[in-house]
């Protein structure tokens, strides 16, 4: 590892990406010298780490002492928003301004894909089983999480479905109104949290659903799982792929969708509107329905002070057309990859320390000190094993934004001591129940790799435009077929012929 400090990403031009993956390509999977070098596991680590920050500042160095202490290391964080992370990330592969350690959260993006298979990173796969808390990740994951059979990183491992309903229940109250069970009972409330003065104050200053510039992490994503819609593609028992935009599924989440834009049902500026102004809108009492179960504790604090009477209720099951239940999984259950670029780790001897860094990442003490902070300042235990935050603002300031970076979500739990976030616990866990896979995330397209994130951009933009009215079905099916001619039917060939090869 070469050791220099990181603060930040450096503004850089982006590189033609052919040179920039040829280059790449010339350090390849060859390990390089020192490689039967012993590596010291007790030695004290200087690691840099390029990560997601999901919150809106960087976490202060209480906590990141204790766990560089129970880690034996010295972390150099480089904090990346959530909200750039795509940009910030193509441009650090492409520079080749990259940390010891890189978080890659997007695997379906295109240019993260190409670097992987360039041979930028370490294949990870056979040093997994040497350590006690990594080689416990399933075989499955290990599969889900490789591309062509070669695991680039450590996966980030996730519960199967974490996605559902947060809404006010203090408003449902307030209008004598019940959690949602069907869409119908959904539309209804965001109608009802729109037009019914929910909350009391005699004013037009509310609407049912807060929104984001997303697809997936906004609103559609899990409204399309509640109509049906596959995840990313379906297969049938032929082995024919469909992409889930070919759907009427999903076409009827657009009209939902545009119907509740329509009506001022949903927030009208959502498609430039980033995940942070989101939370704030339902935080101060503007909006009534936020989508995504494991926001609930942010939330709850984003409102004290501002609407200390907010009540939320979490909800994980909403019936489908068909009577069944359904929710869509990322990337089954993988949050990406801890990936170690060769440019920074150059020896197996240097790897195999950062994997141990990765394996004490995943203790229990490492774990809470990420969850909980320090016990006793952050968090306690009472007496029925409950886990419960004694300061919420300082929990925010120390804890919270290290949350997102654990490597593992499943191998620890913990009870916890405020009864609704342990009810979306519960529901997370209901839904692993019905979760929708992606039959797409362990095959590989050659076509998805190159040009996926551009093909992807191209299906975004025609659903946003046809929410907003700018085109109708007629516009939203041409744009489709332009996917199709551009390098859509490319993919579904390539799919095809991997699932066939991987089900021989």
């Amino acid at each position: 590892m070469k050791k220099k400090k990181y603060g930040r990403l450096l503004a850089v031009n982006v590189l033609v990406a052919s040179q920039l993956l040829l280059a790449a390509c010339n350090n390849d999977s060859e390990k390089t010298s020192g490689e039967n070098a012993e590596y010291d596991p007790n030695s004290k680590l200087d690691v840099s780490w390029t990560t997601m920050l999901h919150t809106a500042s960087t976490p202060t160095d209480v906590v990141l002492e204790k766990i560089e202490e129970a880690t034996n290391s010295n972390i150099e964080f480089n904090w990346v928003p959530d909200a750039s992370k795509d940009e910030r990330i193509t441009a650090a592969l492409a520079s080749g301004e990259l940390t010891d350690i890189v978080s890659l959260t997007v695997l379906t993006n295109s240019s993260v894909r190409q670097s992987l298979k360039s041979g930028m990173f370490w294949d990870v796969g056979e040093y997994l089983d040497e350590y006690d808390n990594l080689k416990n990740i399933s075989e499955d994951m290990r599969t889900a999480a490789s591309i062509e059979g070669k695991l680039y990183g450590v996966p980030y491992q996730k519960n199967l479905g974490r996605s559902g309903l947060l809404l006010r229940q203090d408003w449902l109250d307030n209008l004598g109104l019940k959690a949602p069970t069907n869409l119908d009972e959904l539309y209804e409330i965001a109608r009802a949290f729109t037009e019914d003065d929910p909350d009391g104050n005699g004013k037009d200053d509310t609407i049912g659903f807060s929104d984001r510039n997303e697809l997936r992490y906004g609103n559609f994503k899990t409204l399309s799982s509640y109509f049906g819609t596959p995840n990313g593609w379906a297969v049938d028992s032929d082995g024919k792929f469909t992409a889930e935009f070919e759907t009427q599924a999903y076409k009827d989440t657009m009209e939902y969708s545009k119907k509740l834009y329509d009506n001022g049902y949903s927030d009208r500026d959502f498609a430039v509107t980033p995940k942070n102004t989101q939370m704030e809108k339902f935080a101060q009492g503007k909006a009534g329905i936020y989508t995504g179960l494991i926001s609930i504790t942010q939330l709850e604090n984003m409102a004290e002070g501002i609407q200390n009477e907010m009540e939320i209720v979490p909800v994980n099951k909403i019936e489908s057309p068909d009577g069944e239940y359904h929710i869509w999984s990322e990337n089954s259950g993988i949050g990406g990859l801890m990936a170690f670029p060769k440019s920074e780790v150059e020896t197996e001897a240097e790897l195999k320390r950062l994997l141990q860094f990765v394996n004490d990442l995943m203790d229990k003490e490492v774990f809470m000190l990420m969850t909980g902070g320090i016990e006793g300042t952050h968090y306690e235990i009472d007496e029925n094993g409950a886990f419960q935050i004694l300061d919420s603002e300082l929990w925010q300031k120390d804890v919270q934004p290290f949350s997102s970076s654990r490597p593992s979500e499943v191998t620890h739990s913990i009870i916890d001591g405020n009864p609704r976030k342990q009810l979306v616990n519960e529901q997370i866990d209901e839904n692993a129940g019905f979760a929708v896979l992606d039959p797409t995330v362990p095959l590989e397209s050659p076509t998805a790799s190159e040009r996926g994130t551009e093909l992807e951009k191209l299906i975004i933009d025609a659903t946003f435009k046809f929410i907003m009215g700018d085109i109708d079905e007629k516009g939203f099916d041409a744009e489709v077929e332009k996917w199709r001619n551009s390098g859509g039917d490319d993919m579904r060939k390539e799919y095809e012929e991997a699932y066939k090869i991987a089900n021989e």
